[in-house]
């Protein structure tokens, strides 16, 4: 009997014992999580590779002294499961979080992103150097995966690849994104955008390539956004008639190594995108156009014009006739030519 409750005694004694431990511990703990390593720390930029699992991410936070116990932090980290959830990414951390509120930032994948502006008319190659420039993406990577046609496939895009289909707008992205995440962000905001004129598009009896294939002409031909209309409608007219479109970006695309100087023997060199020669739209898109360019070729002005030449200040002057474009050439190109000579 007596011994009896003397086991009853010692059980309650350690039960009352664990208990208390494990009070202590909770507080310990919770107060481990809810106080920063230190009062009024600087913001650090740290970066989370892509695949480093907890430990690693854990022993470079221990290093930078952004937390001071690594193995409480691991151990919360995965008692709430936010070990599976670490994404990559820059961050703008410090001292002075508590480990909780780490974690959170961590798990939610709230990093530095960066403005970037993709102007309208930009190429594939264009857009690789801006964002490299910007620390996003490697560019060699970039132009590689854009300009292949499997990748282009896997968008439901016919044709050599991407160009024409990284919609020109201003993004944010974070350091530490693959150049393939930067593509798909971009390659979703065209099929955004592209949706809203989809209807169009199908009455229009042109494939979404045609229509971005044309489109970007328009887009580096055009000096004033309010001529995309007038431009595309003469391309239109031209491809009717089943005359060559004689673009002379398309055949600037089409050069290797251009030097800002296109010359007459430009016009004559065989390229698939060298309109002087071939019939028809080129194989593909010569940029990426925006929205106004894309309008403008579903929603053309109603014209006769079958030419156009520079005015030299950005606008241009349009003709039904080549005898009528031979005179504005005389007027606009010809004569500018000759003032250019004659300045000193």
């Amino acid at each position: 009997m007596l011994a009896g409750l003397s086991r009853k005694r010692i059980v309650l004694f350690v039960l009352g014992l664990c208990f208390l431990v494990g009070v202590f511990l909770s507080v310990g703990f919770g107060f481990y999580l809810m106080n920063p390593a230190k009062e009024g720390g600087t913001d650090q930029v740290f970066f989370v590779r892509q695949g480093s699992n907890l430990k690693e991410v854990a022993g470079e936070l221990k290093s930078r002294e952004i937390i001071n116990n690594k193995p409480l932090f691991l151990l919360w980290a995965r008692v709430m499961g936010y070990s599976r959830n670490i994404k990559a990414g820059e961050y703008r951390l410090n001292a002075g979080m508590a480990p909780l509120k780490l974690l959170r930032i961590l798990s939610r994948g709230a990093i530095i992103t960066h403005p970037v502006t993709i102007p309208e008319g930009f190429t594939v190659k264009q857009i690789g150097d801006l964002l490299e420039k910007k620390g996003l993406v490697n560019r060699d990577e970039f132009f590689a995966l854009t300009c292949d046609p499997d990748i282009a496939r896997r968008y439901g895009i016919s044709g050599p690849g991407l160009e024409g289909y990284l919609y020109p707008d201003t993004y944010h992205f974070g350091r530490g994104l693959t150049s393939i995440s930067v593509i798909d962000v971009m390659v979703r905001r065209f099929k955004e955008v592209y949706s809203q004129s989809q209807e169009k598009a199908e009455q229009s009896g042109m494939t979404m390539e045609k229509v971005v294939t044309l489109a970007s002409i328009v887009e580096k031909e055009t000096g004033l956004g309010k001529e995309r209309p007038l431009i595309a409608s003469v391309f239109l007219n031209r491809l009717n008639k089943r005359m060559r479109l004689e673009s002379d970006p398309t055949v600037i695309y089409g050069l290797k190594g251009f030097d800002g100087n296109l010359k007459r023997k430009h016009l004559k060199e065989h390229t698939p995108y060298n309109t002087y020669v071939i019939r028809g739209l080129p194989p593909g898109p010569i940029a990426n156009p925006g929205r106004e360019a894309i309008k403008a070729v579903l929603y053309p002005a109603k014209t006769d014009f079958l030419y156009f030449v520079s005015k030299n200040d950005g606008s241009h002057c349009f003709s039904k006739t080549l005898s009528e474009h031979n005179r504005a050439v005389e007027i606009y190109q010809k004569k500018q030519h000759k003032r250019r000579r004659k300045t000193p």
